[in-house]
């Protein structure tokens, strides 16, 4: 990796940490620079503002998770013989593999805080960049689903979504068992999840 690439990959990790830590408003550049181990003049070149910076460090998970959401997706939308569960492994399988990664679960953190924290800018970010991402999962699910209105989708849409954003920032009371491995808690917990919101989307 060349000095360059390094500098940014640094920069990218420790802001990271700190808005998982402290927010997207409570992470200051300061901070950052001394956690990255670079000046101001770096943190600007490779990104030029606080705002682009969290853009990068949301497009550095979320293009290769989305990338894999639509490849499963791909493989059975419009399929016949399709479920509602297929769909929703989909969605979910993809988000809980990179929660399992070390690195992605504290992503996942930064992923809760930008929920709760309703920051305009990013929201917008994330509508232009991802929005056809659940563009393309909703009409699959109203495919599924065609007794349920427009509005009352959305609603299951988001609150599924709530489930499984908490479910990946590792926050709920359901904690790894000692001697259960990581992949088999994972799976235990994707199983759960697509039962959970199986249920709650076809719900009449």
């Amino acid at each position: 990796m060349n000095s360059s690439a390094s500098t940014k990959e640094r920069i990218l990790a420790a802001a990271e940490v700190l808005f998982a830590q402290r927010g997207f408003d409570g992470a200051s550049l300061r901070q950052l620079t001394a956690a990255a181990g670079v000046n101001l003049a770096a943190v600007n070149y490779h990104f030029g503002s606080k705002d682009k910076l969290v853009e990068e460090v949301f497009r550095r998970r979320l293009d290769t998770l989305n990338a894999h959401r639509l490849a499963a997706l791909s493989k059975v939308a419009g399929e016949p013989d399709a479920t509602l569960e297929d769909v929703l492994d989909a969605f979910i399988r993809p988000a809980l593999a990179l929660s399992g990664d070390g690195s992605g679960s504290l992503f996942m953190r930064v992923l809760a805080r930008a929920f709760a924290e309703h920051d305009d800018h990013l929201r917008q970010f994330m509508s232009e960049n991802y929005g056809h991402v659940m563009r393309q999962f909703t009409a699959e699910f109203a495919r599924l689903l065609p007794r349920l209105s427009r509005e009352e989708l959305y609603w299951r849409i988001d609150l599924v979504t709530g489930a499984l954003t908490h479910a990946m920032s590792g926050f709920g009371m359901i904690q790894r068992k000692g001697g259960v491995s990581e992949a088999t808690h994972r799976e235990q917990t994707i199983a759960h999840l697509i039962r959970f919101a199986s249920a709650g989307l076809s719900h009449p």
